[in-house]
Formats: structure tokens, C-alpha cells, sequence
């Protein structure tokens, strides 16, 4: 086959900014209930309306919420976990008025919690025996800081269906902490677990895990503190079906499978497994999960070593445990629910987006039922990732994943190397993900190479790499992302004059500051990104109002190093190109932040760009907003390093660019 020569990021491709805003679908919480599995799908179509789904077979997944309601929790603003189901009855959170509602099959939704109270719920669990929903309630009703508290709601309806259900705002079970999360119910329903944080840690930094028993009259007593503190991580504990407490725990430096017995209380658990592998993953939203137990005997569990998950079976049986991994051809797995011999997981590949699959292990069948972009495309348009390791400051490694320009109907102009975008991603305590991400096709099918970093600070490879970021954020994040870059053009697979970098949120900071503090990159885009260390302190949601702390120092006492790594200071040593999305609702990221820096570098003659989107918050969930963005910024860089997209694309208001 003959291929066109044209210059890279002119290339045409499938793979258009309509076809991922309009098909991609966010995968949100899977659970069962018995053998029944529930799921929760956002559809940017539907202008990022949240549906509850439930699986009946090949043919037949029915939305369960009506068109009105947006199945949706802002507890954390982050959210996560906002729906439990049991008895075929779902109890979920309301996007809109966040509200708690239970709907019965065949029958409109009722509220279970007041209107016109600011108060949110999420992360619920059903206690059969005390009829009750229990979770976590955020009290915003005094102004200020909310209030956190793990509750108990009453979810019996009137005995006349007639008359409105009692409405409550629930019974606090324990209280006196900043967080609470994950509660877990033991089989006997007596004893409830949780875990709890308090500023200025984030629950990666450290957590508490709690075990309370249950009173005659539905409070907790009893309650006593099994393992964790504020240098060590605990995650999802989980009552095996014999009533052992299981949890994740990073005291080993990886996060590790440990187990508790309430009836020999003493210690702080054993270590079931020992790996250097995580069975965990920073919680950034609610109800994450990564193991389920088939038996009492046997875990369905993930793992991730060198940045490839894994899904395994482990064996707990006498005289040693056994973990074998199963035979699947993913390298992205999360959300992993158990209900017997079934498991629900979604997971992804290189070639393959995610999606959430039932596995029947008796049978090894693997089920398909819902792809977050149900696309069938050429896998030619597809480029592989390539693991990269590469040297970055003070002699240590850092860890990215490249992905070539890929197009099977182009190539690039003789003696031209391809544009770089190096990808920073949010968090920043997180990592990149290995599934299929079609917005990273959309630029290599273009013609760019992406290198997606995972810095110093992500997940994935230990605590001790995870800390790395301690005090060092705009540092260590900024050099790797550099050195990356810089990497790939030594390597010669990239043109080191266009070599742009891009990122939302933490990686928007990070963008930022690496277009001016360092001279490798000619241009960026930041997605709602930080600006200002100093307003972001001073003006954010409590989640992460004391997560500065420890990325920079605290605050105020440390206000001058604040403002020392805040890019908006240093507008004097940024001399590239930059343009700015962001969402006018945005509570993390405040769209003022995005305001002051667009208008530095006006005034500095910079060419500049800035994209405002009305009723979007931190992150873009409307079609059309998904695909402004990835338009305009390709544009953009076609305007800084002269190439024209095969695309027409309404060009954006550049500031200060220069008419050829």
C-alpha cells in the first residue's frame, strides 16, 4: 500500500473529536445484588446525565432512573459510590438536589432524605437486619467547612402508601473526624468496619481503619481501632464470609492484602499475601475496589506491577497462600465486584476500551456488557503503547508510556520528525492508564507521538515512589515531565523544537509550571488547571484543603514557597505559547485562577487562547464540550508549529498571534 506524505499533524483519521464526544460513555459503579449486577453509565450525550442500568441478559440492560434524575453524589465533590441496590431495590443519590432516593422496580422514585437542606450522601451499604441504609453524610448546612459523619437511614417506606415517606436527615453512627469511607458490614450484621482520615493527610497518606459492634437500640459500641495512622494507607476492608476483616494496607511499602480476626483482637492484622505489587489505589472517589471473595477460601483479587494490572485467584487454604493469576488479555482492571462464582470488573488494553465484563468462573465464560466506547475500529489506526523507563533528576527513573504516530494511510514529510505531547495527568496522586483511550488515538492518528508521564508521586510503584512528590510538587512532577520529553528527542524519535505538553487539573499545574520553569516545551493547554498555589489554599473544598500540606508545606507559614511555585508569579519566564479550558462551575479549580493567568499573558503579548464553558465543572462530561476542547487545542498547535489539521475546525480567539 502506497502512503500519502503530508506533514505530521495534518494526517486525517476515523478517530474525530465527534465520534469520541458522542460515543464515549463514563463507566461509573458496578455492584451486584445476589446474582442480579447493577451499573452506573454517564452519558456526555445526554448532557452528562448519570443512568442507573441493570444487566438481564445479552439483550435486555434497562435504564432503571428516569430521564429527570442523575444518578450522581457531590460528597467529596469528587463523588463515587453513589448507588446500592438489595432486595432488587436501589437507593442513590440525585445530582441535582442530592437528595438520597429509593426506587422500587415499576415504580417512580421516592425521596428517603429532606429537600432544601445541603446535605449530601454517598458510599452506602444496606443493613438487612436494622432495615437501614448506612454511609456517609456531608453536613454543609452551618456554612463553613462541611461536617463528615458515618450515618444510619431508615429505608422502610410508610405503612400507608398514601402518605409521603418519613424524610430524615439520619442518625450519626460515629463522628469526630475530617473523612469517613468505606463501611463494611460483617456477615452476621454485628460488627461494622470503617475507615477515617483527618487533616492534613489524604486517605494515600494515611488512614485509620475502625471496627465498632452494633447495640440493641442501632448504635455502635464497642468500637475499637484495628490498624493504620497517619504513615500508612488503609483501603477497602472487606468481611470475609467466615467474619474475618480483610483490608488493604501500604505498611510494607506496597499495598498488600492483611487480615484482622475479631476474635483474637490483638495486632493490627497479618499480612495474607506479601508482593511488591499494589492491591490498592488512592481514593480520589468513593467505593473503589480491587478484590471480592468467591469463598471463604478464595479471593478474586487485581494487582498492579510496572504499571499492568492483573486479575488472579487467591487460594487462602492450608498450609500457604497460592496467587494465580487468570489468563485475560487486559492491562487495566478496576472496580472488581464477587457475587459467588461471578465477577463483574471493568477493564481495558491497548487496543481495547474499557469495559465492564462478567466473568463466570465455573465456566471461565467471559461476558462483555457495557464498552465506554462501543466503536468498532480499524485496529490499524490504533498505536501500541511502549513502556518507557528514563533517567530524571538526582539519578533516579521515572516511568511514561510512548505512544508513535500511527496512521496506516500516511507517513511524514522526508526529514521531519513528528511533534511531541507529553501528557501530565491529574491527581497528581494517580497514573496513567494502559487501556484504549481514544483521545490519545485522536493525536496520534493525526501524527503526533504522546508521551503519557507517570511522574514521580503517581501510583502504581510503591509509597516510596509515591513520595516522592512530598513537598516537591512543580518540582519533581515538572522535571520528569522534562526529562521524558527531552529523553525522546535524544532517542530521535520525536522533533525536539515542537514538542507541546498538556494536562487537566494537577497536570494543568504541572503544565503550567513546566512552560515556565523549564525551556523544553514551545507549547501547552491546561484543562482547568492550577495556577495560583496560594488561591488554590485559600480557596477549595475541604477534600483537599489540606492536601498542600504536603505537596508544598503548610500554609500559611510556608506562603512564600506557595507563591514562589505559583506559575502565575513567574509569567516573566514564560515566553511559549499557551491556551486555557475551563468550566465556569469548576469548586476545585475556581475559574478565576484560569482568568488571572490568561490575562499575564495577554499583557505579556503571548499568544493565548482561553475557552470558558458554561455549567461544566472540574472535568468535561458534555459532548460538546469534550470536543471544543479537543478541536481547539489541535488547532492551536497548528498554529504555533504551522501545520493545517485535515479537519475544518471553528478556530479559536488567539490573542497575540501573529497574522502571516
Amino acid at each position: 500500500m502506497i502512503l500519502t506524505s503530508a506533514p505530521y499533524g495534518s494526517w486525517s483519521s476515523p478517530i474525530t473529536a465527534d465520534l469520541i464526544a458522542a460515543n464515549t460513555i463514563g463507566l461509573g459503579e458496578a455492584v451486584f445484588d445476589g446474582e442480579q449486577l447493577y451499573w452506573v453509565e454517564m452519558r456526555p450525550a445526554e448532557g452528562a446525565r448519570n443512568v442507573l442500568r441493570r444487566y438481564d441478559g445479552p439483550s435486555s440492560a434497562p435504564d432503571l432512573t428516569p430521564a429527570h434524575l442523575n444518578v450522581r453524589t457531590r460528597v467529596h465533590e469528587y463523588g463515587g459510590d453513589c448507588c446500592t441496590v438489595a432486595d432488587r431495590v436501589a437507593y442513590f443519590s440525585n445530582f441535582k438536589d442530592q437528595r438520597l432516593y429509593r426506587l422500587v422496580p415499576g415504580q417512580d422514585p421516592q425521596p428517603l432524605t429532606p429537600a432544601d437542606v445541603d446535605l449530601r450522601y454517598a458510599n452506602g451499604i444496606i443493613h438487612p437486619q436494622l432495615r437501614a441504609w448506612i454511609g456517609i453524610r456531608e453536613d454543609h448546612r452551618q456554612g463553613g467547612e462541611p461536617v463528615n459523619a458515618l450515618i444510619r437511614l431508615s429505608i422502610d417506606p410508610p405503612s400507608d402508601p398514601s402518605t409521603d415517606p418519613v424524610l430524615q436527615d439520619g442518625e450519626i453512627l460515629a463522628s469526630g473526624h475530617d473523612f469517613f469511607a468505606s463501611p463494611s458490614l460483617s456477615p452476621d450484621g454485628r460488627h461494622l468496619a470503617w475507615i477515617t482520615w483527618d487533616h492534613p493527610q489524604m486517605p494515600w497518606d494515611g488512614t485509620v481503619l475502625w471496627v465498632g459492634t452494633f447495640q440493641a437500640d442501632g448504635s455502635l459500641g464497642e468500637i475499637r481501632r484495628v490498624a493504620g495512622g497517619p504513615t500508612e494507607s488503609i483501603f477497602q476492608p472487606c468481611w470475609s464470609p467466615d467474619g474475618r476483616l480483610y483490608f488493604v494496607s501500604d505498611r510494607s511499602n506496597w499495598w498488600n492484602l492483611y487480615r484482622w480476626d475479631p476474635q483474637s483482637p490483638e495486632g493490627q492484622g497479618d499480612r495474607v499475601y506479601a508482593l511488591e505489587a499494589e492491591f490498592g489505589m488512592p481514593q480520589w472517589i468513593f467505593g473503589m475496589s480491587t478484590y471480592g471473595f468467591r469463598s471463604a477460601q478464595e479471593i478474586i483479587c487485581s494487582y498492579t506491577q510496572d504499571g499492568v494490572w492483573s486479575l488472579a485467584r487467591l487460594d487462602l487454604s492450608p498450609p500457604q497462600p497460592v496467587l494465580t493469576p487468570l489468563d485475560l488479555p487486559f492491562t487495566e482492571i478496576s472496580n472488581v465486584q464477587v457475587s459467588g462464582d461471578r465477577v463483574a470488573f471493568m477493564a481495558g488494553s491497548a487496543v481495547q476500551a474499557t469495559t465492564l465484563f462478567l466473568l463466570d468462573l465455573t465456566t471461565e465464560t467471559l461476558t462483555p456488557i457495557q464498552s465506554s466506547n462501543p466503536l468498532d475500529l480499524d485496529p490499524r489506526y490504533l498505536s501500541h503503547p511502549e513502556p518507557i523507563a528514563f533517567p530524571t533528576d538526582d539519578n533516579l527513573t521515572a516511568y511514561a508510556l510512548y505512544y508513535p504516530p500511527t496512521n496506516p494511510d500516511f507517513e511524514g514529510m522526508a526529514n521531519e520528525k513528528p511533534p511531541l505531547l507529553v501528557k501530565s495527568h491529574g491527581g497528581p496522586t494517580a497514573a496513567t492508564r494502559s487501556s484504549l483511550n481514544l483521545t490519545i488515538q485522536y493525536w496520534t492518528s493525526r501524527g503526533f507521538g504522546v508521551l503519557d508521564v507517570n511522574y514521580g508521586g503517581s501510583t502504581g510503584y510503591g509509597r516510596a515512589y509515591r513520595e516522592r512528590l512530598k513537598g516537591q510538587w512543580g518540582v519533581v512532577d515538572v522535571a520528569d515531565c522534562a526529562n521524558g520529553a527531552r529523553y525522546m528527542v535524544e532517542r530521535g524519535d520525536v522533533d525536539g523544537d515542537r514538542l507541546a505538553i498538556e494536562g487537566g487539573s494537577a497536570g494543568g499545574y504541572t503544565t503550567l509550571c513546566a512552560l515556565a520553569f523549564t525551556e523544553v516545551f514551545r507549547a501547552g493547554a491546561s484543562r482547568y488547571g492550577v495556577s495560583d498555589l496560594t488561591a488554590l489554599a485559600e480557596d477549595t473544598h475541604k477534600f483537599e484543603s489540606r492536601y498542600l500540606d504536603s505537596l508544598v508545606g503548610p500554609y500559611p507559614a510556608e506562603k512564600v514557597l506557595y507563591e514562589d511555585r505559583s506559575p502565575i508569579n513567574h509569567t516573566d519566564r514564560l515566553n511559549c505559547p499557551a491556551v486555557f479550558f475551563q468550566g465556569l462551575e469548576d469548586r476545585i479549580v475556581p475559574p478565576n485562577q484560569t482568568e488571572m493567568m490568561v490575562e499575564a499573558l495577554k499583557q505579556k503579548g503571548i499568544p493565548v487562547a482561553y475557552v470558558p464553558f458554561t455549567e461544566e465543572q472540574h472535568g468535561f462530561r458534555k459532548a460538546e464540550n469534550i470536543k471544543r476542547s479537543l478541536e481547539g487545542e489541535i488547532w492551536f498547535y497548528g498554529q504555533i508549529f504551522g501545520f493545517t489539521t485535515a479537519e475544518t475546525i471553528d478556530p479559536l480567539v488567539v490573542f497575540n498571534l501573529p497574522q502571516s
